[in-house]
């Protein structure tokens, strides 16, 4: 079973994916919380294995309770996946740096809900298909920028065929789209994927994208 937390201040919106998720045979929501501290005692006490957490909460924000989560020395880190709204732009980007493994909108569809746990829970990522360039485009003139050891698009070792990787993932393709696009097994996609998370020292897919955004690798041509 998939454990989950929901963190979000509306009511309805916990009630709305409590209940999809619920009725999947995989997973299991452990626990809600009502605001960005309240996620943090929950994640605590319940160790999830991903945390659906909003952005904009009381007592302590999305992107504070998700800097802690993430951060290098917990001995604890869940995988957390942003549920937002188009409103929520300007915060994606602190978001990637923070260490978010996907986006989803509020008003997403019950199996893209579903998907998004699974995808996370397996160390995979999924962001919602409506806001996947839109939000990697925006990582090119983010305030944040790169992170300092990050190499650029000239000098990072990816090797050709990871550089495609690379590209197609960063236009929000899945898995199963960029191995039909090159010709290639889904196991290959994942490998190449891999391989360049360790060499990027990216913590996760969303990571992954946005460099090749904000390197100029993806989007040469728009």
């Amino acid at each position: 079973m998939i454990r989950v937390l929901l963190a979000d201040d509306q009511e309805m919106v916990r009630s709305g994916m409590a209940m999809i998720l619920s009725a999947e045979d995989d997973i299991q929501v452990v626990a809600q919380a009502q605001d960005g501290l309240q996620a943090l005692e929950m994640a605590e006490l319940h160790r999830p294995d991903v945390v659906l957490m909003d952005i904009r909460m009381p007592r302590l924000d999305g992107l504070d309770a998700l800097r802690h989560l993430t951060r290098p020395q917990a001995s604890y880190r869940p995988q957390v996946v942003i549920v937002t709204t188009f409103d929520d732009e300007d915060y994606l980007a602190r978001a990637v740096d923070a260490g978010a493994g996907g986006f989803i909108l509020k008003d997403s569809g019950p199996r893209l809900l579903a998907e998004a746990v699974r995808a996370a829970a397996a160390g995979d990522s999924l962001v919602s298909p409506s806001i996947t360039v839109r939000l990697l485009r925006q990582l090119r003139t983010a305030s944040t920028g790169p992170k300092p050891n990050t190499p650029d698009a000239r000098h990072a070792p990816l090797s050709p065929r990871e550089r495609e990787v690379v590209v197609l993932l960063a236009e929000g393709l899945t898995n199963a789209e960029i191995a039909a696009a090159l010709f290639i097994t889904v196991g290959t996609v994942k490998t190449h994927l891999t391989n360049v998370q360790a060499k990027l020292g990216a913590r996760n897919r969303v990571e992954i994208a946005a460099w090749a955004w904000r390197s100029g690798l993806a989007g040469r041509a728009t």
